[in-house]
Protein backbone atom coordinates (compact mmCIF):
# COMPACT_ATOMS: atom_id res chain seq x y z
CA UNK A 1 0.00 0.00 0.00
CA UNK A 2 0.96 3.51 -0.45
CA UNK A 3 -1.35 5.60 1.23
CA UNK A 4 1.43 7.86 2.81
CA UNK A 5 0.31 10.50 -0.54
CA UNK A 6 -3.28 10.46 0.62
CA UNK A 7 -2.86 13.47 3.27
CA UNK A 8 -4.91 15.96 1.80
CA UNK A 9 -8.40 16.30 2.64
CA UNK A 10 -11.03 14.72 1.03
CA UNK A 11 -14.63 15.28 0.87
CA UNK A 12 -16.12 12.97 -1.57
CA UNK A 13 -15.27 10.01 -4.14
CA UNK A 14 -15.79 9.36 -7.53
CA UNK A 15 -15.68 5.78 -8.11
CA UNK A 16 -15.30 3.88 -11.39
CA UNK A 17 -17.52 0.85 -12.15
CA UNK A 18 -15.70 -2.04 -14.41
CA UNK A 19 -12.52 -3.50 -12.96
CA UNK A 20 -12.81 -1.35 -9.90
CA UNK A 21 -16.36 -2.82 -8.11
CA UNK A 22 -17.05 -5.28 -10.40
CA UNK A 23 -15.12 -7.76 -12.60
CA UNK A 24 -17.03 -8.12 -15.42
CA UNK A 25 -14.53 -9.40 -18.18
CA UNK A 26 -16.66 -12.67 -18.06
CA UNK A 27 -19.54 -10.54 -19.29
CA UNK A 28 -17.37 -8.84 -22.17
CA UNK A 29 -16.55 -12.65 -22.88
CA UNK A 30 -19.85 -13.72 -23.47
CA UNK A 31 -21.11 -11.04 -25.09
CA UNK A 32 -18.43 -10.65 -27.21
CA UNK A 33 -18.20 -14.02 -28.73
CA UNK A 34 -22.17 -14.08 -28.73
CA UNK A 35 -21.66 -10.97 -31.23
CA UNK A 36 -19.18 -12.85 -33.01
CA UNK A 37 -20.59 -16.32 -33.60
CA UNK A 38 -23.75 -14.08 -34.96
CA UNK A 39 -21.44 -12.47 -37.55
CA UNK A 40 -19.77 -15.56 -37.91
CA UNK A 41 -16.12 -14.32 -37.07
CA UNK A 42 -14.03 -16.74 -34.42
CA UNK A 43 -14.06 -15.82 -30.85
CA UNK A 44 -12.12 -13.26 -29.56
CA UNK A 45 -9.03 -13.96 -26.27
CA UNK A 46 -9.93 -13.38 -22.91
CA UNK A 47 -6.47 -11.74 -22.84
CA UNK A 48 -6.95 -9.30 -25.97
CA UNK A 49 -10.72 -8.54 -24.27
CA UNK A 50 -8.93 -7.52 -21.20
CA UNK A 51 -6.34 -5.38 -23.22
CA UNK A 52 -9.45 -3.37 -25.24
CA UNK A 53 -11.44 -2.81 -22.07
CA UNK A 54 -11.72 0.56 -20.61
CA UNK A 55 -12.03 3.04 -23.43
CA UNK A 56 -15.84 2.47 -23.65
CA UNK A 57 -18.24 -0.14 -25.61
CA UNK A 58 -17.49 1.33 -29.35
CA UNK A 59 -13.85 1.14 -28.91
CA UNK A 60 -14.03 -2.61 -27.63
CA UNK A 61 -16.43 -3.55 -30.34
CA UNK A 62 -13.99 -1.59 -33.23
CA UNK A 63 -10.85 -3.33 -31.25
CA UNK A 64 -12.67 -6.68 -31.13
CA UNK A 65 -13.53 -6.84 -34.56
CA UNK A 66 -10.63 -5.32 -36.38
CA UNK A 67 -8.47 -8.14 -34.13
CA UNK A 68 -11.16 -11.03 -35.54
CA UNK A 69 -11.21 -9.82 -39.03
CA UNK A 70 -6.98 -9.70 -39.59
CA UNK A 71 -7.14 -13.27 -37.87
CA UNK A 72 -9.95 -14.51 -40.25
CA UNK A 73 -7.77 -12.63 -43.07
CA UNK A 74 -4.35 -14.42 -41.91
CA UNK A 75 -6.84 -17.57 -41.66
CA UNK A 76 -7.65 -17.92 -45.53
CA UNK A 77 -6.05 -14.96 -47.52
CA UNK A 78 -8.90 -12.71 -47.57
CA UNK A 79 -6.56 -9.74 -47.83
CA UNK A 80 -8.43 -6.30 -47.16
CA UNK A 81 -11.59 -6.34 -49.41
CA UNK A 82 -13.98 -3.91 -47.79
CA UNK A 83 -16.02 -7.21 -46.57
CA UNK A 84 -13.65 -7.34 -44.40
CA UNK A 85 -13.08 -3.78 -42.84
CA UNK A 86 -14.40 -3.06 -39.22
CA UNK A 87 -16.34 -0.09 -40.28
CA UNK A 88 -18.48 -2.69 -42.91
CA UNK A 89 -19.38 -4.66 -39.94
CA UNK A 90 -19.72 -2.26 -37.04
CA UNK A 91 -23.29 -1.33 -37.02
CA UNK A 92 -23.83 -4.78 -37.12
CA UNK A 93 -21.79 -5.61 -34.35
CA UNK A 94 -22.88 -2.65 -32.11
CA UNK A 95 -26.89 -3.71 -32.17
CA UNK A 96 -25.45 -7.59 -32.06
CA UNK A 97 -23.18 -6.79 -29.16
CA UNK A 98 -25.96 -4.37 -27.32
CA UNK A 99 -28.68 -7.06 -27.70
CA UNK A 100 -26.24 -9.64 -25.89
CA UNK A 101 -24.64 -7.73 -23.28
CA UNK A 102 -28.41 -6.68 -22.21
CA UNK A 103 -29.14 -9.86 -22.19
CA UNK A 104 -26.57 -11.54 -19.61
CA UNK A 105 -25.09 -8.09 -17.87
CA UNK A 106 -23.93 -9.34 -14.12
CA UNK A 107 -24.43 -12.77 -14.62
CA UNK A 108 -20.69 -13.80 -15.59
CA UNK A 109 -19.24 -10.77 -13.20
CA UNK A 110 -17.97 -10.60 -9.66
CA UNK A 111 -17.64 -8.17 -7.15
CA UNK A 112 -14.24 -7.89 -5.93
CA UNK A 113 -13.50 -8.87 -2.41
CA UNK A 114 -13.41 -5.69 -0.08
CA UNK A 115 -15.95 -3.98 -2.68
CA UNK A 116 -18.95 -3.93 -0.15
CA UNK A 117 -16.73 -3.29 2.73
CA UNK A 118 -14.91 -0.84 1.30
CA UNK A 119 -18.23 1.34 0.31
CA UNK A 120 -19.98 1.22 3.45
CA UNK A 121 -16.97 2.37 5.36
CA UNK A 122 -16.35 5.33 3.03
CA UNK A 123 -20.29 5.99 3.69
CA UNK A 124 -19.48 5.88 7.74
CA UNK A 125 -16.77 8.65 7.04
CA UNK A 126 -19.63 10.63 5.52
CA UNK A 127 -18.01 11.04 2.37
CA UNK A 128 -20.37 11.20 -1.06
CA UNK A 129 -20.15 8.78 -3.82
CA UNK A 130 -21.06 9.00 -7.43
CA UNK A 131 -19.94 6.34 -9.91
CA UNK A 132 -18.31 7.46 -13.07
CA UNK A 133 -17.76 4.65 -15.87
CA UNK A 134 -17.59 4.62 -19.50
CA UNK A 135 -19.61 1.85 -19.27
CA UNK A 136 -23.26 2.97 -21.40
CA UNK A 137 -25.62 4.46 -18.50
CA UNK A 138 -28.44 2.17 -19.55
CA UNK A 139 -25.62 -0.89 -18.17
CA UNK A 140 -24.06 0.53 -15.45
CA UNK A 141 -27.29 1.16 -13.72
CA UNK A 142 -27.98 -2.38 -14.24
CA UNK A 143 -25.26 -3.60 -13.20
CA UNK A 144 -25.17 -1.53 -9.98
CA UNK A 145 -28.66 -3.12 -9.15
CA UNK A 146 -27.68 -6.33 -10.06
CA UNK A 147 -24.90 -6.40 -7.66
CA UNK A 148 -26.88 -4.72 -4.73
CA UNK A 149 -24.59 -1.57 -5.13
CA UNK A 150 -26.58 1.27 -6.65
CA UNK A 151 -27.53 2.17 -2.72
CA UNK A 152 -24.14 3.55 -2.18
CA UNK A 153 -24.24 6.24 -5.08
CA UNK A 154 -25.86 9.79 -5.05
CA UNK A 155 -25.27 9.99 -8.58
CA UNK A 156 -24.07 7.29 -11.63
CA UNK A 157 -22.73 8.65 -15.06
CA UNK A 158 -21.80 6.54 -18.03
CA UNK A 159 -19.72 7.02 -20.92
CA UNK A 160 -22.49 8.28 -22.87
CA UNK A 161 -23.83 10.54 -20.04
CA UNK A 162 -21.17 13.38 -21.70
CA UNK A 163 -19.67 14.50 -24.69
CA UNK A 164 -16.63 13.16 -24.05
CA UNK A 165 -15.19 9.97 -21.82
CA UNK A 166 -12.33 9.19 -19.63
CA UNK A 167 -9.62 9.95 -19.89
CA UNK A 168 -11.21 13.27 -20.51
CA UNK A 169 -11.76 15.35 -17.91
CA UNK A 170 -15.09 16.17 -18.59
CA UNK A 171 -16.97 13.20 -16.67
CA UNK A 172 -15.08 13.85 -13.39
CA UNK A 173 -15.33 17.62 -13.33
CA UNK A 174 -19.36 16.97 -14.21
CA UNK A 175 -19.11 14.54 -10.94
CA UNK A 176 -17.55 16.98 -8.78
CA UNK A 177 -20.57 19.78 -10.36
CA UNK A 178 -23.32 17.30 -9.23
CA UNK A 179 -21.53 16.91 -5.88
CA UNK A 180 -21.11 20.45 -4.86
CA UNK A 181 -17.29 19.57 -4.34
CA UNK A 182 -13.81 21.23 -5.48
CA UNK A 183 -12.06 18.89 -7.39
CA UNK A 184 -8.90 18.98 -5.41
CA UNK A 185 -10.81 17.74 -2.67
CA UNK A 186 -12.84 15.03 -4.57
CA UNK A 187 -10.77 11.62 -4.72
CA UNK A 188 -10.70 9.71 -8.47
CA UNK A 189 -11.06 5.79 -7.70
CA UNK A 190 -10.06 4.06 -10.14
CA UNK A 191 -8.31 0.79 -11.87
CA UNK A 192 -6.23 2.02 -14.82
CA UNK A 193 -4.30 5.04 -16.57
CA UNK A 194 -7.61 6.66 -17.96
CA UNK A 195 -8.91 7.35 -14.55
CA UNK A 196 -5.23 8.32 -13.21
CA UNK A 197 -5.14 10.88 -16.46
CA UNK A 198 -9.17 12.03 -16.47
CA UNK A 199 -7.94 12.76 -12.36
CA UNK A 200 -4.96 14.83 -13.60
CA UNK A 201 -6.62 16.74 -15.86
CA UNK A 202 -9.76 17.57 -13.49
CA UNK A 203 -7.63 18.65 -10.82
CA UNK A 204 -8.69 15.21 -8.53
CA UNK A 205 -6.17 13.15 -6.49
CA UNK A 206 -6.27 9.36 -7.68
CA UNK A 207 -6.10 6.23 -6.23
CA UNK A 208 -5.45 3.06 -8.21
CA UNK A 209 -6.52 -0.41 -7.30
CA UNK A 210 -4.09 -2.97 -8.41
CA UNK A 211 -6.37 -5.39 -9.60
CA UNK A 212 -8.60 -4.57 -12.49
CA UNK A 213 -7.68 -3.56 -16.25
CA UNK A 214 -5.00 -1.24 -17.01
CA UNK A 215 -4.39 -1.92 -21.00
CA UNK A 216 -2.17 -5.13 -19.63
CA UNK A 217 0.60 -2.87 -18.03
CA UNK A 218 1.23 -2.97 -14.41
CA UNK A 219 -0.77 -0.36 -12.47
CA UNK A 220 2.20 0.52 -10.21
CA UNK A 221 3.67 1.94 -13.44
CA UNK A 222 0.75 4.43 -12.97
CA UNK A 223 1.77 7.59 -11.05
CA UNK A 224 -0.82 8.00 -8.44
CA UNK A 225 -1.91 9.43 -4.68
CA UNK A 226 -1.85 5.55 -3.53
CA UNK A 227 -2.22 2.18 -4.93
CA UNK A 228 -4.47 -0.01 -3.31
CA UNK A 229 -5.29 -4.11 -2.55
CA UNK A 230 -9.01 -3.70 -2.27
CA UNK A 231 -11.48 -0.58 -1.67
CA UNK A 232 -11.43 -1.61 2.06
CA UNK A 233 -7.64 -0.70 2.28
CA UNK A 234 -8.51 2.61 0.86
CA UNK A 235 -11.30 3.35 2.89
CA UNK A 236 -9.02 2.56 6.05
CA UNK A 237 -6.08 5.01 4.84
CA UNK A 238 -8.41 7.55 4.64
CA UNK A 239 -9.73 6.92 8.19
CA UNK A 240 -6.46 7.05 9.24
CA UNK A 241 -5.30 10.25 7.26
CA UNK A 242 -8.29 12.19 9.22
CA UNK A 243 -7.58 10.89 12.17
CA UNK A 244 -4.13 12.16 11.93
CA UNK A 245 -5.21 15.45 10.31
Amino acid sequence: MTARKLTQAIDACIVDLDGTQVDTLGDFKVALNRMLAELQLPPVRRDFIEMAIGKGSEHLIHSVLAEQLRQLALADDAGTCPATRPEARYEQAWRAYQSHYQAINGRFAELYPGVLEGLQALRDLDLPLVCVTNKPLAFARALLVEKKLEGFFGHVFGGDSFARKKPDPLPLLEACRALGTAPARTLMVGDSSNDAAAARAAGCPVALMRYGYNHGQPIEQVEADGHFDSLAELAAALAAARHNA
